[in-house]
């Protein structure tokens, strides 16, 4: 293995626009590449030590997805139960048909929320959510808060159409409701210890030990310090915990998550999160042909190989440099994640810049083939 390429690209990057970059690649538990360059913080110098936490975003996905799975191999509930069977308003869902509010009969289901198909959208200021937050204060639990999503009409028919949305927050909801666990519980019991993850988390109180929040500005061609500070949006209220996009984490965590899935559900620690048969499901095409090339075209930064299974990207077909079944996600300040069960590889990038379409568009893609060319050259 030869990983210089991989790693003069990191170091090749200019960082008025990525002030700093992290990346590590395990293979059957063992780490074959680290390095990091760049700044935690850069307008005040501070360099990158490899310890940083980040908030996540996105990548809180893939937790997510494994979470559901462990809960459907356990038999806490079914793919194809309805939703409502967990979270009762929701089985009472109104759609908005084309201006027109309609009721239906038929149940949205935990498969649907794991595949994006449920018809949701992505308003963090939906009217249920701000009036939720208004009535407690902005102290509104998990469930308070999914119960009151259910007021919301939804964009389409359940099952009808892919749409990248508030689904996997309701996931979350569903998972404490199903096991009578708040999510950070849920996490921290079956995930977390497990797998020996210790700094990843829904509450960052100590922004120090954060990398510095950025935003990409088009008009300059550069980054800066994103002006609401090192926050979370999608933290809603002070006790929400969001299954969709409110973990933070560090490199270090979250490979730990990558690898166990690239080996068969065994993490490093030597402790089981899910069977080989689980990863296997949960990395299985679930889109229709319609909905895929119709829908999921959308997150065309992944590659035309793509579609979309429970929960995580999936590598479906020639031309990609990692082999087809590989998975994983990406988060909003472009956090990258991949898993390999064919080679047992994995890595995680960790970044902190949001806004920044080169970002998924180039800079991911160059990291998984570099990685790759790296990783075969014997």
């Amino acid at each position: 293995m030869n990983f210089e390429a991989l790693k003069s690209y990191m170091d090749s990057l200019d960082t008025a626009v990525v002030p700093g970059i992290d990346l590590i690649v395990y293979r059957e538990h063992s780490q074959i590449f680290r390095h990091f360059a760049g700044y935690k913080d850069r307008e005040n110098g501070v360099k990158l030590s490899g310890n940083e936490k980040y908030w996540i975003f996105s990548a809180t996905k893939v937790f997510t997805a494994t979470a559901a799975m462990q809960c459907v191999e356990r038999g806490v509930f079914a793919l194809d139960d309805p939703v409502g069977k967990y979270l009762p308003p929701y089985m009472l869902m109104s759609v908005n048909d084309h201006g027109h509010i309609r009721s239906f009969k038929q149940p949205m289901t935990i498969r649907q929320l794991l595949t994006m198909t449920a018809g949701f959208n992505y308003d963090l200021h939906a009217p249920s959510i701000e009036k939720c937050k208004m009535y407690s204060l902005g102290k509104a639990d998990t469930l308070t808060m999914l119960n009151a999503l259910a007021e919301e009409p939804l964009d389409f028919f359940p099952g009808t159409h892919f749409q990248y949305s508030l689904c996997h927050d309701v996931l979350a909801g569903v998972i404490e409701a199903a096991t009578g666990l708040t999510y950070s519980e849920y996490l921290k019991r079956n995930i977390f210890e497990p797998l020996g993850i210790k700094n990843t988390g829904f509450r960052g109180e100590n922004l120090s030990e954060f990398a510095v929040q950025y935003v990409f500005d088009g008009a300059s061609g550069k980054s800066v310090v994103k002006p609401e500070g090192n926050i979370c949006e999608y933290r809603l209220t002070e006790n929400y915990e969001s299954g969709g996009a409110g973990l933070y984490s560090t490199v270090n965590d979250y490979i730990l998550l990558m690898d166990a899935l690239s080996c068969g559900g065994v993490g490093a620690s030597g402790r089981r999160i899910l069977t080989e048969d689980s990863i296997r499901l949960m990395s299985t095409p679930q889109l229709s042909d319609e909905i895929r090339y119709n829908d999921f075209k959308v997150m065309n930064h992944f590659g035309p190989s793509y579609t979309y299974a429970l929960g995580v990207r999936v590598n479906a077909g020639k031309g990609s440099s990692s082999p087809i079944g590989e998975f994983g996600w990406d988060g909003a300040a472009c956090a990258y994640c991949l898993s390999d069960p064919v080679n047992h590889l994995s890595l995680y990038l960790g970044m902190n810049v949001r806004s920044f379409g080169y970002g998924y568009d180039v800079i991911h893609h160059n990291i998984k083939d570099l990685t790759y060319a790296g990783f075969y050259d014997r």
